[in-house]
């Protein structure tokens, strides 16, 4: 018999018996749709997570500098410059970098009348909302004007808003740092948010005013953008060998210079997610494997129920292989009915968990096709059985059958 008879047997076998066809597919459904659906969450949460770490995107690195073990935490330590003016010049030579940004940090207390808070307070030059793209929710951002002229000027991010201001408009208020009355003129969000300051108060003033607030033009730590993503690793690495080579000249710094480069720890979320995802998704794959014997289960009842349909057939002179051929295909169309409709319920329930969690809704094609193909496998597996024992059957005892 040609497959496309086959074919059309087993469609109307199905249509024939469609509550039970329906309730045979429920569990195929099911356990497609969960794999689907877990898999979407597990590679979602992990774009999430990256996103979150990597905050400036991919273009962009962090030069930090660590003390030997063995130093001297002494009074000097204040009078030796970790990063330096000179230092921003020398590095923004590299060819492979685009620009160099300094920031300087301190944790400080936040007062406004007769409210404190505890904030993480940020000095900034130009071309840090070019690093780091913010979104403004009330008022504007530091410019070049505040930045090159030292205005007591700050922006703050909504926690801080939220905290220190709680129903007052922060836009137009003064805050008081360290003694130095800032005006707040903007409230905004990082775009990106990094996981290091989610859920921080925190403030942007012009680095510039940093003198006047701890006595020193300190510098925490240096960004260094590249020319582009494919340049990074050389701008970096370029970077922290020009700044260890000019240690020479400041031998009371005892440490070396690193690029603080998140991909390690990205590559870990990303084992530590896809591990997880794994095992749940192997839990929700025992649901296929129900599906599969509830397949098997009811071939098996379809084999008996037509028994004597087999008999005629054989005695017709259809053969051994065009009888399993036959039911593989009807129980290979049945599961891969039930995977089609268990993807579009999968996609579905991911679309709805990235609402819920607003995390950005992931479906990969491959996971799709996987889906499918595997759905098909489930039938064919679990059809064999059934296929065979009806293969078996002689036309006499079939035709007997009662």
């Amino acid at each position: 018999m040609m497959v496309w008879e086959s074919i059309k047997i087993a469609v109307f076998s199905i249509y024939a018996h469609g509550l039970r066809s329906v309730l045979t597919m429920v569990g195929i459904v099911i356990g497609v749709a969960s794999v689907i659906t877990i898999v979407a969450i597990g590679q979602g949460g992990e774009a999430a997570l990256k996103s979150n770490f990597t905050g400036s995107g991919n273009d962009t690195v962090d030069i930090e500098f660590q003390y030997d073990e063995d130093y001297d935490f002494g009074s000097d330590l204040s009078a030796v410059p970790i990063f330096t003016e000179s230092d921003l010049l020398l590095l923004s030579k590299i060819p492979e970098i685009k620009q160099v940004m300094a920031t300087a940090q301190s944790s400080a207390e936040a007062r406004f009348r007769n409210e404190t808070l505890n904030v993480q307070v940020i000095g900034i030059d130009e071309g840090y909302f070019d690093v780091y793209p913010h979104t403004v929710q009330l008022g504007r951002l530091l410019d070049e004007a505040d930045i090159g002229q030292g205005r007591k000027v700050a922006v703050v991010n909504p926690d801080m808003a939220e905290e220190l201001f709680q129903s007052e408009e922060a836009v137009g208020e003064y805050v008081e740092i360290e003694g130095v009355p800032f005006k707040v003129i903007g409230v905004a969000e990082e775009t990106n948010n990094s996981i290091f300051r989610l859920g921080m108060s925190t403030m942007l003033v012009p680095r510039s005013v940093w003198p006047l607030l701890y006595g020193d033009d300190e510098i925490s730590t240096l960004t260094v953008q590249a020319a582009g993503p494919e340049s990074l690793e050389t701008a970096g690495q370029k970077a922290v060998d020009l700044l260890n080579g000019l240690k020479q000249d400041r031998p009371q710094l005892q440490g070396e210079y690193f690029i603080f480069n998140l991909e390690q720890i990205q590559k870990s979320l990303s084992t530590i997610s896809r591990i997880m995802t794994s095992i749940i998704g192997g839990i929700a794959g025992i649901s296929l494997f129900v599906g599969g014997i509830g397949v098997m289960n009811i071939m098996l009842v379809s084999v008996t129920e037509r028994t004597k349909e087999i008999g005629i057939r054989k005695a017709l002179g259809a053969t051994r292989g065009e009888i399993l051929t036959q039911f593989l295909i009807e129980a290979a169309l049945l599961t891969t009915i039930g995977g089609v409709a268990g993807i579009m319920l999968g996609y579905g329930g991911s679309y709805l968990a990235s609402v819920l969690t607003k995390w950005p809704p992931v479906m990969s094609w491959q996971v799709i096709v996987g889906g499918v193909l595997f759905s098909m496998l489930i039938g064919i597996v679990f059809g064999i059985l059934p296929a065979n024992r009806a293969a078996k059957l002689m036309p006499i005892e079939a035709l007997r059958y009662d």
